[in-house]
């Protein structure tokens, strides 16, 4: 279960900063509540997979998921540069989470 909660809160950072970037300065206010609940949500869930995950671990890989969802979210929706070194790069980071699931003992 610690697993899932650590992907989902993963998952909410990723809402948080896409949330933040679209409430404008938090002009928006649909935008700006989407941004807190995902942020509380986020942080929630990781703490919830830390009693079981060691917190190096968690907080590697639940950063890891929140750096490339972002920059996947931005690449496909907010036009920003697709460039082959950028897509090398997020490639490493997606990799370095599934091989820190795939040697974490629990």
């Amino acid at each position: 279960m610690a697993w899932l909660f650590l992907f989902i809160a993963g998952l909410g950072e990723v809402g948080f900063v896409i949330f933040m970037k679209l409430s404008n300065n938090f002009k928006k206010l649909n935008y700006s509540i989407l941004c807190i609940l995902s942020g509380w949500t986020s942080f929630y869930l990781l703490s919830k997979a830390l009693k079981v995950i060691p917190v190096g671990t968690g907080y590697t890989i639940w950063t890891g998921i929140g750096a490339a969802g972002s920059v996947l979210i931005g690449m496909l929706f907010f036009n920003e540069s697709r460039e082959r070194k950028r897509l090398f790069f997020i490639t490493l980071v997606i990799g370095s989470v599934v091989g820190l699931k795939i040697i974490s003992p629990h």
